[in-house]
């Protein structure tokens, strides 16, 4: 899919608003829930109105490809938060306590 100037994607293929921390899939989730771009507006307020209009045009546009997207985030996100994170063990948790009680000067 082909980016207009107002959508960047990064290293890891996420799409942001040019210019923001912003996702793609942030702003197109409350619109597909029915958001008008005014409401939009209330939920981001740092963005012009005339760009989320842009997104919306881009996204009505390129519906199945952003759909497309937007799926392939979903699964990323499932997959993540049903991964388990490790954590650190048992040393590694005393190794920190020792260093934090001697940076302290305990």
């Amino acid at each position: 899919m082909t980016l207009p100037d107002f959508l960047t994607q990064d290293e890891f293929g996420a799409i942001r608003l040019s210019g923001h921390r912003i996702g793609l899939e942030h702003l197109l989730h409350f619109y597909k829930e029915g958001y008008s771009p005014e409401m939009l507006w209330s939920e981001y307020p740092s963005l012009p109105l005339a760009l989320i209009h842009k997104v919306i045009v881009f996204y009505l546009e390129n519906q199945a490809e952003v759909d497309g997207y937007l799926a392939n985030v979903e699964r990323e996100v499932a997959k993540a938060r049903s991964s388990p994170r490790s954590g650190p063990d048992v040393e590694e948790l005393r190794r920190r306590l020792a260093s934090l009680s001697k940076a302290q000067g305990a």
